[in-house]
């Protein structure tokens, strides 16, 4: 394992077994059990289980059933197009692995399945189920090894790819800078989606940098331009449109997200995020 692979390891194991996140609760809250059917109320039953509305419409008290949940599919994603090689403080590729070994520490300290897949324009790779600290130190390894240069993010063969590959129900985890044409209405059908947007912050706020010429990190074609204060004005105005539709999209099909800088903590940015 390189410095930096260790590095953000040593991180991110240290603040969810820690003090700093160690003593709370799971990042990943629910009641544990899933609701299967509604049956008659019976004398003795948990007056707390009753379903009021049909109870309600049948005239007659009706209780939920449920069945235990043993353990959550925790799944973690990292889009990793050419676009990641980029940040001011930090690498956004960087912040994703920092995000992936937080995810990853939690899942396995709560006793859950956790797998990581590597995404770009193609699966690059797919790790098997495992309540093992190694897989986590594997997945953070091998989004630093990973080269993203000359790969562009396909959404689209990524939604197809995990609604092939993903037969159990999961906690899916994206995390992308979420640049472009992005649907996963038919990811959120089936399993809990949240997405952490990762952006620099000179990307939503960048500043006049006159004639450039500048190198697509996701097609690696060279181009050359000025930098000025329309081309500026063009760029906010196409990126704010991006996230105007995928905030629609995220809160219309009940997709949590929350959004991490590079100058931010991943790891204290999304537990904050979980928590609400």
């Amino acid at each position: 394992m390189n410095k930096k692979a260790k590095k953000i390891v040593l991180k991110t194991k240290k603040q969810v077994y820690g003090d700093m996140l160690g003593n709370n609760a799971s990042m990943f809250q629910g009641e544990g059990f899933e609701f299967t059917e509604l049956r008659e109320y019976v004398y003795g039953d948990d007056v707390r289980k009753i379903d009021w509305k049909t109870t309600a419409k049948l005239g007659k008290p009706f209780v939920k059933i449920y069945k235990e949940e043993r353990e959550l599919n925790v799944v973690v994603v990292s889009m990793l197009g050419g676009s990641t090689y980029f940040g001011t403080v930090k690498q956004k590729s960087d912040i994703i692995a920092e995000v992936a070994g937080t995810l990853g520490f939690s899942a396995v300290k709560n006793a859950d399945l956790f797998s990581h897949m590597i995404f770009a324009d193609k699966l690059y790779d797919l790790s098997k189920p495992s309540k093992k600290l190694f897989s986590v130190n594997r997945a953070v390894e091998n989004i630093v090894d990973f080269e993203p240069i000359g790969k562009e993010g396909d959404f689209k063969a990524l939604v197809e790819t995990l609604n092939n590959r993903l037969k159990k129900k999961a906690l899916l985890f994206i995390l992308s800078d979420f640049v472009g044409d992005v649907d996963l209405k038919l990811l959120s059908k089936k399993h809990d989606v949240f997405a952490v947007i990762v952006r620099d912050k000179f990307e939503e706020e960048p500043s006049e940098l006159g004639y450039l010429r500048l190198i697509d990190m996701e097609t690696k074609q060279s181009f050359e331009g000025n930098i000025d204060s329309g081309t500026l004005k063009n760029y906010k105005k196409a990126l704010l449109k991006n996230d105007e539709k995928l905030y629609k999209q995220f809160k219309k099909h009940g997709i949590r997200f929350t959004k991490v800088y590079t100058h931010e903590d991943g790891a204290l940015k999304l537990m904050k995020s979980m928590r609400r």
